[in-house]
């Protein structure tokens, strides 16, 4: 009989043993009781982060806010005042018994944010587009993200590669100095890397930051126009699919490490998530010649071209080269007789093609070189000697 209750004592002690750990097993989870932590061991949610998706999204946070609050500072906005003429309406409603439209104006000063550049020395100079400083009677000014204005002293404009370099005067202000951003090497660039783009967004929100990835590099766009003294043909240019809206033009495109790699140009018309920037190494060399010669001094062949590819070359029968789309006038090509619908072959024996550029090879030239080319015109090879002239600016 003992023996039988010692059993029974046993049995229910095991009963409320084991009620007991798995009701804390459960209170531990749903209340939160740490008792039998020990025994079960909690996964920390905390540890949520660690898990793969979860780690790369919160590390592409970081890269974005840590290269935002690191680069913002040397991004500016660039404002232009203009004055337009308005009817003056006042004339109008004082003559009851006028009609037609008043004949007197009077101006009206505008000013309106355009643009977007990014500081480069603590002197200074700041690097933006050439397109978006172009009109010559308005007034710019620069302003940086702590709202800063500074009036722009001198523009120094490199129409062949869309570049422009702004001069101001950092001593105006009593705030924080200029801050240079970092420049990278774009020539190490790669398809799928990211990217992120900081500039004024449509003219009104400043500082706007879009994300996205290089989409390709050495396209091919046309820089300049012709009507402006250049028409040149940019290549090597980077695609991306961040945004870039009007008033980005000029803005940084920066990599994960926060080095400006492109300098945001243009987007394509009619299309989403198409924009080009131009790769940060020829600004590099713009700004190395600007600074030796205090002005941008290239060499300037003066025509509009267009790539034709070997495919092209054999299904059309003409040679591969740059087929000549237009020559601008009074330039180098016009005086020495280049001609519409030419195909220029090969440029001081160098055979041009999808890989050695018109563009590429007159950049390595100076203001004063004399350049072979070899055309095809009228189902005739012909050799043309041309002096390179200065671009106009």
């Amino acid at each position: 009989m003992n023996r039988f209750k010692r059993l029974l004592t046993i049995s229910a002690l095991v009963i409320v043993l084991v009620v007991a750990i798995l009701g804390g097993a459960i209170s531990d989870r749903i209340f939160g009781y740490r008792v039998l932590d020990r025994i079960f061991p909690r996964s920390n949610s905390s540890n949520l982060s660690q898990l793969p998706f979860s780690q790369k999204v919160v590390n592409e946070e970081s890269v974005v806010i840590d290269v935002v609050d690191r680069v913002s500072p040397s991004v500016v906005t660039i404002n232009l005042s203009t004055t337009q003429t308005t009817p003056d309406l006042s004339q109008f409603f004082g003559l009851p018994f006028s009609f037609g439209f008043p004949q007197n104006t009077q101006p009206q000063n505008v000013t309106q944010d355009i643009a977007t550049g990014f500081i480069v020395s603590k002197d200074g100079l700041i690097v933006t587009n050439k397109h978006v400083v172009s009109d010559t009677s308005g007034k710019y000014k620069v302003i940086t993200k702590d709202n800063k204005s500074y009036d722009v002293q001198k523009i120094y404009r490199d129409p062949a590669n869309d570049t422009a370099i702004l001069k101001i005067n950092p001593s105006i202000s009593s705030g924080q100095a200029l801050i240079p951003v970092e420049m990278g090497d774009s020539s190490k660039l790669k398809v799928g890397q990211f990217v992120i783009a900081i500039g004024t967004a449509l003219g009104e929100f400043r500082n706007t930051v879009t994300t996205g990835v290089v989409s390709g590099i050495g396209r091919s766009i046309t820089a300049g126009s012709p009507y402006q003294g250049t028409a040149e043909q940019l290549d090597n240019v980077i695609q991306t699919d961040a945004a870039i809206n009007p008033g980005n033009s000029g803005g940084p495109l920066i990599n994960s490490s926060g080095q400006v790699i492109g300098v945001n140009a243009a987007v394509s018309q009619g299309s989403q998530n198409i924009g080009f920037a131009l790769p940060i190494n020829l600004i590099k060399d713009s700004l190395n010649n600007f600074n030796k010669t205090g002005q941008f001094s290239r060499p300037f062949l003066g025509i509009r071209y267009q790539m034709i590819s070997k495919e092209v070359a054999i299904m059309n029968e003409v040679p591969e080269g740059s087929y000549v789309i237009e020559i601008v006038s009074g330039s180098p090509s016009e005086k020495a007789g280049l001609k519409r619908g030419d195909i220029i072959t090969k440029m001081d024996g160098q055979k041009l093609s999808d890989t050695v550029s018109i563009a590429d090879l007159i950049s390595k030239k100076k203001v004063g070189d004399t350049v072979e080319l070899n055309i095809w015109r009228n189902n005739q090879n012909q050799t043309v000697k041309v002096i390179l002239e200065e671009v106009s600016q």
